[in-house]
């Protein structure tokens, strides 16, 4: 399905202008492709090595039986952020969602939730019966905490102090209790929202970066802003295509790739570092890691210390996915479906302290071919349906897989009054296991380390390396985080750490 890509194995450049610094970059997930382009648009010879087959990490897309499937993020927000390091000709085609979900509960209730703020206002205030001013006045506190934290936390690096208390950001720091960083995010959505259901959509927020709603910090409402306030999208050829243009991008400026490539070690030099593959090393003034930073401190530059503070933090959850090429079409369900569980506290109990996905988990489903009618036949859906799963420990997933697929079946059944099985047409699923064998993460952990505590923004790995010059991380397990923004952000964090660093 990456034919297209396979002809991007390019010859390294061993030789040429000695003045133009070279940069290596390990991994070719968005991170790492982002700061491809940046650099490469800076002047810099980048030469970009991934593992696997593949561009895209954690993006990607599997075809079965005239079906297509997006494979890993399903929701695109912020797209100014890829739009910026982009030639106008290669901005995707997007469609902006009217409505960001369809929420079902366990009582048979109903709840849409429309992109449109005051819209979404009116809608949710009249099927909970709560006052619609309420809500908007979540949303203008989502915005403020977006003003507060963007500038200062989410698109600079949190350890450089120099540029985190420059006057301009003192301000955002002074405001910090605005932030509500001390209380939980269930319990600041208790107070504000106060009605259950209400309460239990707003919660799931947490689950964007794989934390628990518990105990993660009421500062995660922002994505409330990031959706309701400034919308989400779906690109018109569907998730991996923001893969294509930045890989598209990358080639025009003169990014070589190098699939199918695994490095081995890197080690620091006089002016740089070598980096190995096989026996072959090859010489970079800096490097720019993309990969798990699990990965990078076990294999890659070997630090025990480091090792062993990265295995002490609370992992974020994994996921347990199917795909399922539904030989019918529901018209019950939207592009972004979610079956809530009837028992919210129990499932992050089992996810985070048991080690278990729960009898009675909610769902997630994603039906892109609601909107792009290639990716089913005609009359037929393609559905990305997806579980919470906590990080692989060694849990009998055989098992788990099984009984959670029956309780899924069992959910949607008692939800649609229909028997979904039956109309399964092709499937395919991937769990912890396959989600670190396939992407390096962790012990299957898609984001790295959970947001479990008032400080986990501050305890997660910095974008350059705190010892060693010229060395620097991007991607989904430092800093800001996961998901295809704070990936993007990441990638412009460390351009604008070495473009800083050049000029010194």
């Amino acid at each position: 399905m990456f034919n297209k890509f396979r002809n991007l194995e390019l010859t390294m450049v061993t030789k040429g202008n000695a003045s133009v610094q070279r940069i290596g970059v390990i991994g070719a997930g968005i991170g790492g492709l982002a700061a491809a382009v940046r650099l490469a648009r800076r002047g810099y010879s980048v030469s970009v090595f991934e593992r696997s087959g593949k561009p895209g990490g954690k993006i990607g897309e599997w075809h079965s039986k005239g079906y297509r499937f997006d494979t890993g993020p399903s929701l695109f927000t912020l797209p100014a952020l890829l739009n910026e390091i982009l030639d106008p000709d290669l901005h995707l085609s997007l469609i902006k969602l009217k409505l960001l979900s369809r929420n079902f509960f366990s009582d048979g209730a109903v709840i849409d939730i429309p992109a449109d703020p005051e819209m979404f206002s009116k809608t949710v205030a009249h099927a909970t019966g709560t006052q619609a001013s309420m809500l908007q006045k979540y949303l203008n506190h989502a915005r403020e905490v977006y003003q507060l934290t963007a500038p200062a936390f989410i698109f600079r690096s949190l350890h450089d102090w120099s540029s985190l208390f420059r006057i301009q950001n003192l301000r955002y720091l002074w405001q910090w209790p605005r932030l509500h960083a001390f209380s939980t995010l269930h319990s600041f959505n208790t107070r504000r929202l106060r009605h259950p259901k209400l309460v239990q959509m707003m919660d799931r927020f947490a689950t964007y970066n794989g934390s628990d709603p518990y105990r993660t910090p009421a500062t995660m409402a922002v994505i409330a802003h990031l959706e309701n306030n400034l919308g989400a999208w779906l690109p018109k050829q569907g998730m991996h295509s923001v893969v294509d243009a930045l890989v598209q991008q990358a080639l025009r400026l003169g990014v070589n790739f190098h699939l199918s490539t695994s490095v081995e070690r890197i080690e620091p030099d006089n002016d740089g570092y070598s980096l190995w593959i096989g026996e072959n090393h090859h010489h970079f003034n800096k490097i720019i890691s993309n990969i798990d930073i699990h990965q990078f401190y076990s294999h890659v530059l070997p630090d025990a210390s480091r090792l062993k503070r990265i295995t002490t933090t609370e992992r974020s959850t994994s996921a347990l996915i199917f795909y399922w090429g539904m030989g019918a079409a529901f018209p019950q369900l939207d592009i972004h479906n979610v079956l809530f569980s009837s028992n919210y506290p129990e499932e992050f109990d089992n996810l985070f302290n048991k080690k278990q996905i729960s009898p009675d988990p909610t769902v997630y489903i994603y039906i892109s071919s609601k909107t792009i009618d290639n990716d089913a036949p005609e009359g037929c859906e393609n559905w990305f349906v997806m579980v919470n799963a906590p990080e692989n420990t060694g849990q009998d997933w055989e098992t788990i897989r099984s009984q959670t697929r029956q309780a899924i079946i069992h959910k949607i059944n008692k939800t649609l009054r229909t028997d979904v099985e039956p109309l399964i047409k092709t499937e395919r699923h991937l769990d912890p296991v396959a989600i670190e064998t396939l992407t390096g993460s962790w012990r299957g952990s898609l984001y790295g380390a959970s947001s479990n505590s008032r400080f986990s923004a501050f305890a997660r790995h910095d974008n350059r390396h705190p010892v060693y010059r010229n060395l620097y991380f991007t991607g989904g397990s430092v800093h800001p985080g996961g998901g295809i923004p704070l990936c993007l952000a990441s990638a412009k964090i460390v351009d604008q750490l070495i473009e800083k660093e050049s000029k010194r």
